[in-house]
């Protein structure tokens, strides 16, 4: 079962990307857990899912033997639920259809890409512990500075930052 979740259910076995199909995965999930119980449970959820996510990637390192798998795809949707989290609340604040913030959905994830492969500062330097919580907090903090970045867009766009 820990494999499943490491690969969430199949999508770490993609190619190519298998990040990108990861992170891809997490849209349709964010979108159920917003419809289901608002941005709190997409909140809950992603938080719940980390030390998920430690144990079945610490399982599927061990039984690789690689520090790095490329198929445990758990800490990209972990980290583009983070990167989502200002859409599905910014929905419920403004009492918008999560669908309606479409430019949100984009924004969060390309910069939630951007910045796992890029890995600048802080995610680089969690990346390069070659643990699992070095494989973990590195796209928790790249979804956080998706986050971030979403957010200055949304002001820009809205005008509430000119």
């Amino acid at each position: 079962m820990m494999h499943l979740v490491a690969i969430v259910f199949g999508l770490g076995r993609l190619r190519p990307g298998p990040g990108t199909w990861g992170s891809l995965g997490a849209l349709p999930l964010t979108w159920a857990l917003h419809v289901l119980g608002g941005p709190w449970l997409v909140l809950i959820v992603a938080l719940l899912l980390i030390p998920l996510g430690v144990a079945a990637a610490k399982a599927e390192m061990a039984a690789t033997g690689d520090s790095d798998p490329s198929h445990v795809v758990i800490d990209e949707v972990v980290g583009q639920m983070i990167a989502l989290l200002p859409v599905t609340f910014g929905a419920w604040a403004m009492g918008a259809g999560v669908l309606a913030l479409w430019p949100g959905w984009i924004a969060a994830f390309v910069l939630f890409r951007l910045f796992d492969i890029w890995k600048p500062w802080l995610v680089g330097k969690l990346d390069a512990r070659g643990d699992v919580w070095g494989l973990m907090a590195d796209d928790i903090v790249a979804g956080v500075f998706a986050a971030l970045v979403t957010i200055l867009f949304a002001g820009l766009a809205h005008g509430l930052l000119m």
